[in-house]
């Protein structure tokens, strides 16, 4: 697919259009056709694509009006907390954060509730939620139910099949694939919901450059090998953490010992790249073995070819409220590993020898 740089379009007549664009910000054809592909990956009829992940989830929040509850999951990216928690709830929209693997769940729904965003698995402890059980209850309720499907991706999990009525993901992460990049998407099988949200990328300006829609093509052409690639090296890892004697905890959905991993077997096609653990001890351990990797690298973001560790509460998390971090688990000995696709040995032996910085 050629990039097409026009920022505008010639028409026929006043009014009239040669194609269906008129103005970059409402249409591209490289940008068309990366909505296209995205939209056919996840089984659904449209896609429409952002210059961020936080841009996509601005524009879906916003067919909401002042007065409405949107429902999200406790333990959700730390960039959507702060989204929804210090800008939305300026301009009255409530925000109740519940942790959707508790039955007790569906006490926070009521007639102001029209909409609910599940991240499943969540970022970062890992939680994995029961996709069409949410589904089926919020549909029966006339509930917008939207599934932040970041972490899945479309080739491990595909919500809409599952009853979502939306599926959003950060392109920057598994679909960009090589940290250079950064992008978000919505899909969608509803045409008025469609609409809607078309309506408020139109308005707002958060659209995807060309040029950035040409990246994430080329990337999507190695998508499913490097998907592949992580979900082995990450089993691989995590079995070899979950028998180390500095490690206190590992939550990955491929081992056994996840409180949800039979729901994982069910909902996905297989566990994904990330992992998540509790060193023994706290900040100090925890911050000599981060600055003593040297395969990983400390960063900041996920799902690239090149493996990433960093620690939440310092980091990705640090915007979210300090007692809601507590009650989440998120405190300084957590530290989460987005596996990439190297040697799995070498990451192995890189990880030893951070291990053995601790004392």
């Amino acid at each position: 697919m050629p990039i097409h740089l026009s920022s505008t379009f010639a028409q026929k007549s006043p009014g009239v259009l040669y194609n269906k664009f008129d103005y970059t910000r409402g249409g591209n054809p490289t940008v068309d056709a990366l909505e296209k592909c995205l939209a056919s990956l996840d089984c659904a009829k449209h896609g429409m694509v952002f210059s961020s992940g936080c841009a996509a989830i601005t524009a879906i929040v916003s067919i909401l009006k002042s007065g409405d509850v949107v429902v999200v999951g406790d333990d959700v990216y730390g960039g959507t907390n702060r989204l929804l928690n210090k800008i939305f709830s300026k301009f009255g929209m409530t925000v109740r954060m519940v942790d959707f693997s508790n039955p007790n769940w569906k006490d926070s729904l009521d007639e102001k509730v029209k909409m609910i965003i599940i991240e499943t698995p969540t970022n970062p402890t890992l939680k994995v939620f029961d996709i069409q059980s949410i589904t089926a209850i919020s549909k029966s309720k006339n509930i917008i139910t939207v599934v932040d499907n970041t972490f899945a991706t479309a080739y491990l999990q595909s919500p809409i099949l599952l009853g979502a009525d939306a599926v959003l993901n950060s392109c920057t992460k598994y679909i960009g694939g090589h940290s250079d990049c950064i992008g978000g998407v919505i899909t969608t099988n509803c045409n008025e919901l469609k609409d809607r949200i078309r309506f408020n990328l139109l308005s707002m300006g958060g659209c995807m450059s060309p040029f950035d829609a040409y990246i994430f093509l080329r990337s999507l052409k190695t998508m499913k090998i490097r998907v592949i690639q992580h979900c082995k090296n990450a089993r691989v890892i995590a079995e070899y953490l979950d028998s180390h004697p500095k490690v206190d905890r590992v939550i990955y959905p491929g081992l056994k010992s996840h409180p949800h991993h039979e729901i994982a077997k069910k909902q996905m096609r297989d566990f994904g790249g990330m992992i998540t653990i509790f060193l023994k001890g706290g900040f100090k351990e925890a911050n000599t073995f981060l600055k003593s990797v040297k395969i990983f690298t400390l960063a900041e973001s996920l799902g690239g070819v090149e493996s990433l560790i960093e620690c939440p509460a310092q980091m990705t998390h640090m915007s979210v409220p300090p007692e809601q971090r507590k009650i989440l688990g998120i405190d300084d000995s957590l530290v989460r590993l987005s596996v990439g696709i190297e040697d799995v040995g070498d990451l192995i032996k890189d990880l030893d020898q951070a291990f053995d910085q601790i004392k």
